[in-house]
């Protein structure tokens, strides 16, 4: 025997050892874990942890970014949650283009919000749906929509104002709640979209200096102005809460302890996810300047309730950890509340899986939703001025359009807008309303905001030459809007020049020079602005906001009497900024309906309407306990000789109290009623003791007592209303003790 032979026995005897200790080891493992986060039968909570469990830190870092990449190991797509909705799909190819919000706000109509915005994500599905199926996961193509934005309007510089549903708490969080529901679908365990409030919470500009400001709100603004609007939607289980890039009351909010830990998870028991606005965590340490590292703005934020990061932060998560300024507990927990998102938006389960896996491209665009918008934008439509020119014929000899926005495009946008391959300007609109035998002339006349160069006016002779004129002035988002996207404006977006432009002033005066023909100004914006020559010089006056791609034929059906108007103001307009505070202030004393003492030039709630209603019959209790409902009712009639919606607003006026600021008036209730001529209607409302009560200095609800007065018209109870023709309030008093 050699001298190897020993040897190779021992080895070949080690090595069947080894193979059978392999052997009864694998049949002493137990089976690989089942993959539970990818079996839809599984319950929501253990598909989470099953996936947690799966990821590194690194990983689990990127799930919690807006643009979280895809891992191919554990079959998990790319993912983009910025998504926009705002007035119809957004920044993401062809889409119905509803009025902007502002507009819808001036409807005040929660069912045309509820379908809407159900229309909105029936699209958004439709072009997820044909997205996903070519490979593309782009942003702006995803299911998490960051709509509606409820900060309330309080200033009439902010140049986002526009966004918003106007400055009334009441109106914005009722629009709002219908809005989240169209978005979100009401499926028993599908997210249709998710929603998303934004922007928590106290924000409402300068736009230039919104990545350092600091927001200064006394408990009493918090609780009766700021908050109730979000308070609503959480109530109503919107899925997201978007914090905003301002401080208030010195902490950032996507780092404000008070608001998102103590308000808004703790007492409001939101379960849903925050996202931060764009690039909100890196003002932390440039703009605030609480922290000094990207690695301490993200362990800051992650430990305030920052589920999704929008920006560059978010990535420093595994350094923070490594840093011992946070856990990867805390990371678990965090991402835990957005994967339940995903999980509920069927993300990762098999095509077919949700009720809205089967819409399709047809329905975006489809005749109903163009017929929707162009509802839509009828309701939204304001008559602020009406000498009785309008409704006006629309088979006269000869009619001239003109105006810096009469085929402009932007003019029927606003921001945060999609896009379109059938959009019908003003000037399409009324060239298509008027009788085939009519003429019909078109010159622009002026630039939007600086005077013509040559100076020739070929305008003005025209204009005294035809039957009637539709002058189309006003401003566009080149104007206003958000910071970088208003490239016109040298104030970021805000308009803190409250005015027209001078040269669409003198345009319009040369217009009405000599000319005793029919001038109907008909203006576009998003915000209120110094309309008081405009109203003097013109026959009519007609505010159409942003109203989205059926604008055009809304506008026209509504000078040409197809419908009435019946759109009402979200929001004041003043006579001027001189009757404002400082825009930096956000204390409400002097602000909005509510506080503003001095005399606007049209009051909020307020529009006129070809009808004539009247109110009568105001009924309610002459007493009532504190802490008791008081049911309420009216007759609303219709003395008109033609068809028309009205907008029924209740107001309460609470008597005024030497320790702390009272509302002059406080909407409560709205309801819209359609009434032919000669006809009328009982509206009833029943107001709830906490909608009776008053917020006091620190903030608590106090039951009301004393005489309360309830008023219930078509516009803000007061003398400037029926100076400007709406029809007087119905006024009762209810005593409290």
């Amino acid at each position: 025997m050699s001298f190897f032979a020993p040897q190779l026995c021992r080895k070949r005897l080690v090595s069947v050892a080894m193979l059978l200790g392999l052997r009864f080891a694998a049949y002493a493992q137990p089976a690989a874990a089942p993959v539970r986060y990818l079996d839809p039968s599984q319950p929501l909570n253990v598909r989470v942890q099953d996936l947690l469990g799966r990821l590194t830190l690194a990983e689990k870092a990127d799930q919690m970014m807006y643009n979280s990449q895809a891992i191919g190991r554990l079959d998990i797509p790319a993912y983009n949650w910025w998504n926009e909705a705002l007035h119809g799909v957004g920044r993401a190819g062809a889409a119905t283009v509803f009025p902007q919000a502002i507009g819808l706000g001036a409807t005040f109509d929660e069912d045309l919000a509820l379908r809407v915005s159900t229309a909105i994500s029936d699209e958004a599905r439709a072009m997820y749906n044909a997205a996903v199926a070519k490979g593309y996961r782009q942003q702006y193509s995803g299911l998490t929509f960051w709509t509606p934005n409820i900060n309330i309007f309080r200033d009439p510089r902010w140049g986002r104002g526009q966004e918003t549903y106007g400055e009334d708490p009441t109106l914005t969080g009722r629009l709002g709640v219908a809005f989240v529901q169209g978005l979100q679908g009401n499926d028993p365990r599908y997210l249709k979209t998710a929603a998303c409030a934004k922007h928590f919470a106290v924000h409402s500009g300068p736009e230039k200096l919104r990545h350092e400001f600091n927001a200064v709100a006394s408990p009493q603004d918090l609780q009766e102005t700021y908050l109730p609007a979000f308070k609503q939607l959480v109530d109503a289980k919107v899925e997201a809460v978007m914090c905003a890039y301002n401080a208030t009351n010195g902490e950032p909010c996507c780092g404000n302890q008070y608001l998102l830990q103590d308000v808004l998870r703790k007492q409001w028991g939101f379960r849903g996810h925050v996202v931060s606005d764009c690039w909100a965590l890196v003002d932390f340490y440039q703009g605030h300047k609480v922290v000094k590292t990207p690695a301490e703005a993200a362990a800051l934020a992650l430990e305030r309730g920052v589920n999704l990061n929008c920006g560059s932060v978010y990535p420093f998560l595994p350094e923070a950890v490594q840093k011992g300024l946070t856990t990867e507990a805390k990371i678990d927990s965090s991402l835990a509340v957005l994967l339940r998102t995903k999980f509920r938006l069927g993300l990762f389960d098999p095509q077919g899986s949700t009720p809205f896996d089967k819409l399709t491209p047809a329905v975006i665009n489809s005749p109903a939703h163009r017929a929707l918008a162009r509802e839509a934008a009828q309701k939204s439509i304001v008559l602020l001025k009406n000498n009785g020119v309008l409704p006006l014929r629309n088979d006269l000899a000869k009619y001239f359009v003109t105006g810096p926005n009469a085929a402009n495009l932007d003019a029927l946008l606003g921001n945060y807008y999609g896009v379109n391959p059938e959009m019908k300007t003003v000037l399409e609109g009324l060239v298509g309303g008027v009788s085939p035998a009519s003429q019909v002339q078109y010159r622009p006349g002026a630039l939007l905001d600086r005077p013509n160069q040559n100076g020739v006016d070929w305008v003005s002779g025209t204009a005294r030459g035809v039957d009637a004129t539709f002058v189309v002035l006003g401003i566009n988002g080149l104007l206003e809007g958000e910071e970088g996207e208003s490239i016109a404006s040298p104030s970021f977006g805000d308009r803190l020049d409250y005015n027209l432009p001078q040269n669409q002033l003198d345009f319009l005066r040369k217009l009405r020079e000599k000319n005793p023909k029919p001038i109907v100004a008909i203006i576009t914006g998003g915000s209120p602005m110094n309309l008081s020559e405009v109203h003097e010089l013109c026959d009519a006056v007609v505010l159409a906001w942003y109203p989205g791609e059926e604008g055009g034929n809304a506008i026209a059906d509504v000078v040409f009497g197809k419908v009435s108007p019946s759109g009402k103001l979200p929001i004041t307009f003043p006579k001027s900024l001189d009757q404002l505070p400082a825009y930096e202030n956000y204390s409400m004393a002097g602000r909005t309906y509510r506080y503003m003492a001095q005399e606007p030039m049209y009051p909020f709630g307020y529009g006129l309407s070809y009808a004539k209603f009247e109110y009568s019959n105001l009924k309610l209790p002459k007493k009532a306990a504190r802490n008791q409902s008081v049911e309420v009712e009216a007759t609303v009639r219709n003395t008109g000789k033609m068809a028309g919606e009205e907008v029924v607003q209740l107001y309460l006026t609470h008597p005024p109290r030497p320790d702390r600021q009272v509302p002059l008036y406080a909407l409560k209730n709205f309801r819209r009623v359609l009434l032919q001529p000669g006809a009328s209607t009982t509206v009833r409302f029943t107001l709830t003791p906490a909608e009776l009560a008053l917020i006091d200095e620190q903030g608590k609800s106090v039951p009301a007592a004393g005489a309360v007065t309830v008023w219930v018209g078509g516009a803000l109870p007061g003398a400037r209303s029926t100076v400007l023709g709406a029809s007087p309030a119905a006024q009762a008093v209810l005593a409290i003790r």
